[in-house]
């Protein structure tokens, strides 16, 4: 079987879940071809697997991270919908070369388009179906217009699918539910197959083991991966390098910045150890005590599925990770700090909170209970197979 992954090359989120399930498939005897741009070429060409590049389509990002609404309105227009079409274009050129028997597009309308043009079998994957403008009062009304426009042509996209598999867990414990307001009409297409999620807990040793392997005393360990594409990770990274490193020894801090170009060598300010890339993230994520990070889809998931307590940052007018966050905390298993927030004293405190309070453990073990009997790799790949043969 050839199967080709047209992925959001924004952040390592989509990249990642994708490159886990292309390893598996791999692994089966199957030809694998991944189309993405951005952030994770870089990421494809670590893993080796066959690349072709896309020309890239992304929104505007301030010098703070914040995703710029205004920018962005204006940037798309025109020259968005050339992008898009450069990309279909582009896609199908693609797919007549590898002649692919499915297409899995990871949030990528033009994969799909393509595929359909060409009458390729086609499964979706995504954890957001609507999406929203920011609400401010500059531009409230222009946020009602814009959010039934892009629903209508953002849900058109992937109402014409064969099949939206969705990495989450199904209600009432989908962390992604403001996001996936999906019409009836689209229902019998989806499944929640829960998260892409490449190391279980279970496959690794103990929490204390892993703590002594990777060379942490008794003290409460706090890990913090910062995700997301290199603009919005970069002025987060320097406030939290500058807090983190000025905590008390009463913790050891963990920071993974994301970046599959770095070196792997750490360095340490403090009682932090920044790492550029950690290829042992897992090991961590169980090893740790409290999870601090943006409020990207994947690191939640995989939060959830390790048991661990989060306090999350969302990304500024992002509003995906700003529902993420809030129905995270609503689970009973996060707190939340806005970036203009964000501070030594407000952190610490939350910290403290978390570290202290049974509560928080409490409902961060329940919920790992209830959605441990979901594989996500194995639900998707037997989707995938079905179609395809279908």
């Amino acid at each position: 079987m050839r199967v080709y992954f047209g992925v959001c090359g924004i952040g390592l989120g989509h990249i990642g879940r994708s490159a886990i399930i292309a390893k598996k498939i791999s692994k089966m005897g199957n030809q694998v071809l991944f189309s993405t741009y951005l952030d994770a070429i870089e990421f494809v060409k670590k893993e080796g697997f066959p690349l072709a590049r896309a020309p890239a389509l992304q929104y505007i990002i301030k010098a703070d991270g914040t995703v710029d609404f205004r920018k962005s309105s204006a940037y798309p227009g025109a020259l968005s919908l050339f992008i898009f079409l450069n990309q279909i274009v582009a896609e199908m050129r693609f797919m007549k070369a590898f002649q692919p028997d499915i297409v899995i597009s990871d949030s990528r309308g033009s994969s799909i388009v393509a595929a359909k043009t060409l009458g390729i079998p086609e499964v979706t994957m995504l954890n957001q179906y609507k999406v929203t403008i920011p609400r401010t009062k500059r531009f409230l009304k222009l946020a009602r217009i814009g959010d039934a426009y892009l629903l209508g042509l953002v849900g058109g996209l992937w109402a014409i699918g064969k099949k939206v598999i969705i990495p989450d867990f199904p209600p009432p414990f989908t962390i992604s539910t403001e996001n996936l307001r999906i019409p009836p009409i689209m229902e019998r297409k989806v499944t929640f197959i829960g998260p892409i999620i490449e190391t279980k807990p279970e496959d690794l040793p103990s929490k204390e083991t892993l703590k002594d392997k990777l060379g942490f005393d008794d003290r409460p360990l706090i890990f913090a991966p910062i995700s997301g594409s290199a603009m919005e990770k970069a002025h987060v990274i320097t406030i939290l390098e500058d807090i983190l490193s000025k905590f008390p020894d009463d913790y050891q801090i963990s920071m993974s910045l994301g970046d599959p170009n770095s070196s792997l060598k750490p360095a340490t300010f403090g009682g932090l150890t920044v790492y550029p890339w950690l290829t042992k993230r897992f090991e961590f994520l169980k090893a740790c005590d409290l999870v601090i990070s943006r409020a990207g889809h994947g690191t939640i998931t995989q939060s959830v599925c390790y048991g661990k307590p989060m306090i999350l940052i969302p990304t500024p007018n992002h509003t995906e990770q700003e529902s993420n966050a809030k129905r995270t905390e609503e689970l009973g298993v996060a707190k939340i700090i806005n970036q203009e927030d964000l501070t030594y004293k407000k952190l610490l405190k939350y910290v403290s909170k978390i570290l202290t309070s049974n509560k928080y453990y409490e409902n961060s073990f329940h919920l790992q209970e209830n959605v441990s009997e979901y594989n996500g790799i194995d639900t998707a790949i037997e989707i995938i197979t079905e179609v395809a043969e279908n």
